[in-house]
C-alpha cells in the first residue's frame, strides 16, 4: 500500500460518535479546508518516513480532542505541529484557527523525542477521535469494531515503514503490536496520561539510554 492509498483508506473510515480528522470539519475550531490540510500533512510525513529507514514506530491508543483531532498527527497538538514538521524537514499547515491548544500527553512524548535523533513515526491503534455521544469535545476509548479497522491500517503501516522497533505506549497499543507479524521488536511503556508520566519517562529513558 502506497502512502497515498493509505490516506485514501483512512478517509474511508466512518463510525458513530467518531471524528475523522481527514474528512470531518469541526465548525468551531477548524479552517474551511482543515480536512484537506490534515490529509496533506499526514501524507507528507508518511512519504518522508517511507523514504528512509525508520528506527521505531511509537503507537498510542487514539486521538484526543486537544491533539490529533485538531492536527491529524498522533501525539501532536497545535503547539507541536511546527516541531513535528521540522523533524521531517517539512512545512506543515495548521488546520485550526484561533488560540493554540495544548495537549499534555503530547508534550510529554515530545520531551523524549527532542532528546533523541532516532527516526520515529508516531501513530495510534485507532487513528481517529472517538468521543462521547452529543459531546464532540470529549474523549472515550475506542471499541472493538473500531480497533479492528485500526489494526488493519497498523498492519499496512508496519509493512510500509518496516520499523526496527515498535514502542507500544499503553496496554491497548501493546495488544495491537503483539498481534503484528514481522521482525520488529515490541517494547511496552506506560502511557503518560492518568498519572503515568513518570513511568513513561523512566521506560523511555531506559530504552534509549537517556540520563
Amino acid at each position: 500500500m502506497s502512502p497515498a492509498h493509505f490516506i485514501d483508506a483512512l478517509q474511508q473510515l466512518e463510525f458513530d460518535h467518531v471524528f475523522n480528522p481527514y474528512t470531518d470539519r469541526c465548525p468551531v475550531h477548524d479552517r474551511a479546508d482543515a480536512p484537506e490540510r490534515r490529509s496533506e500533512n499526514l501524507l507528507s510525513v508518511l512519504e518522508a518516513a517511507a523514504g528512509r529507514p525508520v528506527d521505531a514506530l511509537w503507537i498510542g491508543r487514539d486521538y484526543s480532542y486537544r491533539g490529533g483531532r485538531r492536527t491529524g498527527l498522533a501525539f501532536t497538538d497545535d503547539e507541536l505541529l511546527d516541531e513535528h514538521a521540522l523533524r521531517w524537514g517539512l512545512t506543515l499547515r495548521r488546520p485550526t484557527r484561533g488560540a493554540v491548544v495544548r495537549e499534555r500527553s503530547a508534550r510529554v512524548v515530545w520531551n523524549v523525542l527532542s532528546r533523541i535523533r532516532a527516526t520515529v513515526f508516531l501513530w495510534n491503534v485507532f487513528p481517529l477521535h472517538p468521543h462521547q455521544p452529543e459531546n464532540p469535545f470529549s474523549n472515550r476509548s475506542h471499541v472493538a469494531v473500531e480497533r479492528r479497522s485500526g489494526q488493519h491500517l497498523l498492519e499496512q503501516l508496519v509493512r510500509l515503514l518496516e520499523p526496527s522497533a515498535i514502542i507500544a505506549i499503553g496496554n491497548d497499543a501493546e495488544k495491537a503490536a503483539r498481534m503484528l507479524a514481522g521482525p520488529a521488536e515490541v517494547v511496552k511503556v506506560r502511557h503518560p496520561s492518568y498519572g503515568g508520566q513518570t513511568e513513561f519517562l523512566t521506560g523511555m529513558e531506559a530504552y534509549y539510554g537517556l540520563r
